[in-house]
């Protein structure tokens, strides 16, 4: 086994970081981002150590009652059979999820020298083998990792036919471009209606779920205003419409090269349907209006 990087300590303030240590950033960030979204089942006598080494660093004995589980749903069963009342977050350490703040005080150990004087081993230890853990005095529950993790092109938990996040136990979040939303709008999208979508209380949660049915279908239950109208139906119709609790916003009515009538939310500050269409492109409306094949 390689031997960790041994740092002198620094005896005062830091000014800045050598090319080198510069260099190790992104090392450290992918690093610790690799713990953050694993989904490899977790090894438990390995998970049974690092808990071991967390209570160590904490100053206490090992729990004599130590328990598996699939994920939250399944700890919090256990914890009530155990006669705790309490949310699975109580008394919690999140594991491989506390990665984002661990790979700051990593790099700052390894390759700065900063001794924390083991205090923070049991904190690495059970993030680069566990799930949560539930911590008493009398009682340890080691949860797995996700089974599934999903995101979009932005990294926000993310799926369009199923959970976002999802654990062996069953347990799982239905999360929309970083919204969580009810599971039935995912589950079942019939269920989801333009007056749900339109009424729904939480506003992040109503555009997601207007994304979800598809913003041309909502538009068909809301009074617009029609802004500009191009003659090719492929270039579109910009309108205008008062969303409840949102406000006023832009959209590209368009058909695409298959027939298809779809609806695009688009700047505030878009005058024609040549300018928002040219948009979606990232390229300027003369261009757009050059090109002779659009999909």
């Amino acid at each position: 086994m390689a031997k960790a990087k041994q740092v002198k300590q620094p005896t005062g303030k830091i000014e800045s970081l050598t090319p080198e240590q510069e260099a190790q950033l992104d090392v450290y960030r992918d690093k610790w981002i690799k713990i953050g979204l694993s989904t490899e089942r977790v090894d438990r006598e390995v998970a049974m150590e690092s808990v071991r080494k967390l209570y160590e660093c904490g100053g206490l004995p090992m729990p004599k009652n130590v328990e598996f589980a699939g994920g939250p749903d399944e700890a919090r069963d256990i914890l009530r059979r155990y006669g705790v009342d309490a949310p699975v977050t109580t008394s919690c350490v999140y594991g491989s999820h506390e990665a984002g703040w661990l790979s700051f005080y990593d790099y700052m150990q390894t390759e700065l020298g900063i001794d924390f004087e083991g205090k923070l081993d049991g904190l690495f230890a059970t993030a680069k083998t566990c799930g949560w853990v539930t911590v008493y005095d009398e009682l340890a529950i080691i949860q797995d990792r996700p089974s599934c993790i999903k995101m979009d092109d932005q990294d926000r938990a993310h799926c369009e036919d199923g959970p976002a996040i999802a654990y062996a136990d069953g347990f799982s979040v239905y999360s929309w471009h970083g919204v969580r939303v009810p599971d039935e709008w995912i589950k079942d999208k019939k269920s989801l209606t333009a007056k749900t979508a339109l009424t729904w209380e939480n506003t992040e949660q109503r555009r997601a779920a207007c994304e979800i049915l598809g913003w041309i279908n909502v538009l068909a239950e809301l009074k617009s205003k029609t802004i500009d109208e191009d003659d090719d139906e492929m270039i579109g119709t910009l309108l205008e419409v008062d969303i409840p609790d949102i406000g006023r916003e832009k959209f590209l009515k368009v058909k695409c090269g298959t027939g298809r009538e779809f609806a695009i939310p688009v700047p505030p500050d878009m005058k024609t349907a040549l300018e928002a269409n040219a948009w979606t492109y990232a390229i300027e409306p003369d261009v757009l209006r050059m090109l002779e094949v659009r999909t």
